[in-house]
């Protein structure tokens, strides 16, 4: 007896999904902020140099993280001045940073904001200085730096970075020194080493 033959099966016929329009992607915010970071080295851009085993200043890194950050309606530009440590920064070194500041705030547009990465170690002589010599402000000047590299783990940089960038955006005009949550105004800035941080000179 032969084996009964069953009729093939059917597959049913299958939805047609049209594909689902783009979303069109939402304009661009308008720039509300802009923001000059200037780069003079210091512990914050240190990076490991594998022939001597240390950390040195050899170059700026600051653009790779600030390509990380989502910074909405702010247009920031990097300047790099020098890439030292603040040991090592002469009183040349200090009078073109001064310059710098000088001619990013005659710069048009003109920014509403300055960061400064700079080391830790003379960063209130630095930021003395700028208060001297820059007079009456129309916007703030920041000074920020970092205990640990941005190389290293648990780097307080990326931290100083970003409160200084969002300062720029509360702070009054003047030279500031942001530095781990705190917004300290020059003149009587000093580095607290005993506790790794900056205060105001007396605390």
């Amino acid at each position: 007896m032969d084996a009964p033959v069953w009729p093939a099966r059917r597959e049913p016929p299958r939805a047609y999904n049209p594909p689902m329009p783009a979303t069109p992607k939402p304009p661009a915010l308008p720039v509300e902020r802009r923001i000059a970071v200037l780069t003079t080295g210091g512990t914050i851009e240190k990076t490991y140099d594998e022939y001597t085993g240390e950390l040195a200043n050899h170059r700026s890194i600051v653009r790779r993280k600030l390509g990380r950050f989502r910074l909405t309606a702010a247009e920031v530009s990097v300047r790099e001045l020098m890439s030292k440590d603040s040991l090592e920064l002469t009183d040349d070194d200090r009078r073109a940073i001064l310059e710098a500041v000088r001619s990013t705030l005659e710069a048009n547009p003109t920014p509403t904001g300055v960061v400064i990465l700079h080391g830790t170690d003379t960063l209130a002589k630095t930021g003395e200085l700028l208060y001297a010599e820059l007079g009456t402000l129309g916007i703030p000047v920041i000074l920020t730096g970092a205990m640990r590299p941005f190389a290293m783990s648990r780097s307080d940089g990326v931290q100083n970075l970003t409160e200084a960038l969002f300062a720029t955006g509360v702070l009054p005009p003047g030279v500031w020194c942001v530095f781990h949550g705190r917004a300290l105004p020059f003149p009587g800035v000093m580095k607290d080493r005993p506790r790794g941080t900056f205060v105001r000179g007396g605390a």
